[in-house]
């Protein structure tokens, strides 16, 4: 059995981006299902994008720090930088369904 202050110790930060509601569903089931075991911040780019993105600074956080990084986003520049910027702080990102080819960024089938 495991502690209230174990517990506290095992909560694991989720930083979820997200674009036009696209992660919602995942959202509801990891707050559903998870427990208490995970802190989740949600980042949502709800705006009308162009269609290259040169410096996603505008769109972007500029320092991010969690355990864990869900990529939901639908543009494949800001797909892109968040990955590099994922694996220059070490930090795992999963990115279901994109066809990006970053050493270290999980792309698994949807």
């Amino acid at each position: 059995m495991i502690s209230k202050n174990n517990l506290k110790n095992c909560i694991q930060k989720i930083l979820v981006f997200q674009q036009n509601g696209r992660g919602e569903s995942k959202i509801h089931g990891i707050t559903k299902f998870g427990e208490n075991l995970f802190n989740l911040q949600i980042i949502s780019i709800d705006e009308l994008l162009p269609p290259v993105i040169d410096d996603s600074i505008k769109y972007l956080p500029h320092d991010i720090n969690a355990d864990l990084v869900l990529d939901y986003l639908i543009h494949p520049d800001l797909s892109h930088d968040l990955g590099v910027m994922c694996i220059n702080k070490k930090m795992p990102v999963i990115a279901t369904g994109k066809k990006m080819h970053i050493k270290g960024v999980l792309t698994p089938p949807t």
